[in-house]
This record gives C-alpha cells, sequence and structure tokens, in this order.
C-alpha cells in the first residue's frame, strides 16, 4: 500500500504527455471537419487511439480496485452495524464514478479524431 500513490501519478503523468503529443493542430474556421482528420499524421491517431485506451482501461481497473476495498469494508461494517449500509454504499458509488469520469475523459479524446 506504500507505493498506491505511485501508481496514480506515474499513468497520469503517462496520459498527459500523450495527449499533448497527439493534441492535432488548429485547422483554419473554413476547413471542414474530415480535412482535420486528414491532416493528422498516422502518429497522432495511433497516440490518440493509444490514450483512449489507456485512460478507459485505468479508471476502469482503478473503479475495480476501489469499488472492491471499499465494498468488502462497507460489508463488514454492515454486518456489525446495520445502519451503516446506505452511507457505505453512497460511498461505492463515488468509486464507481472514477469509470464514469474515465469515460468521458475517453470520449473527450476521441472527440479529437
Amino acid at each position: 500500500m506504500r507505493y498506491l500513490g505511485w501508481t496514480a501519478v506515474v499513468p497520469a503523468v503517462v496520459l498527459l504527455a500523450t495527449a499533448a503529443v497527439a493534441a492535432p493542430a488548429e485547422t483554419p474556421a473554413e476547413a471542414p471537419a474530415s480535412q482535420a482528420l486528414m491532416d493528422l499524421s498516422d502518429a497522432k491517431v495511433v497516440a490518440l487511439a493509444t490514450s483512449v485506451a489507456f485512460v478507459t482501461a485505468v479508471s476502469i481497473l482503478g473503479a475495480a480496485y476501489a469499488v472492491g476495498r471499499i465494498g468488502s469494508a462497507a460489508l463488514g461494517a454492515a454486518a456489525e452495524k446495520p445502519e451503516l449500509l446506505n452511507r457505505s454504499l453512497a460511498i461505492v458509488g463515488l468509486a464507481e464514478g472514477l469509470a464514469v469520469i474515465g469515460f468521458v475523459v475517453a470520449f473527450i479524446l476521441l472527440r479529437k479524431f
């Protein structure tokens, strides 16, 4: 558990670096949207696709880890004090929000295509 902070920082840094490299160049306002796609090089398309896959995978794995840890603790607490079940399920829902945020970021990156 000591290195859990680095497992959250390193993917975030890699994601930001990939997104910064993969950002498409500005296109003129009169250019059609298909022209912007044609201006992207193959390397940028691969970098965008990789960053979308990475964001989705990390957010789902992080949410699964959080729900597993929090869910087991919540059920253990609910076994001893049943009135804590509603409050602990709300916290499990917050952990599941990590996956939703990951999907939103992935869709934002997909819009760059």
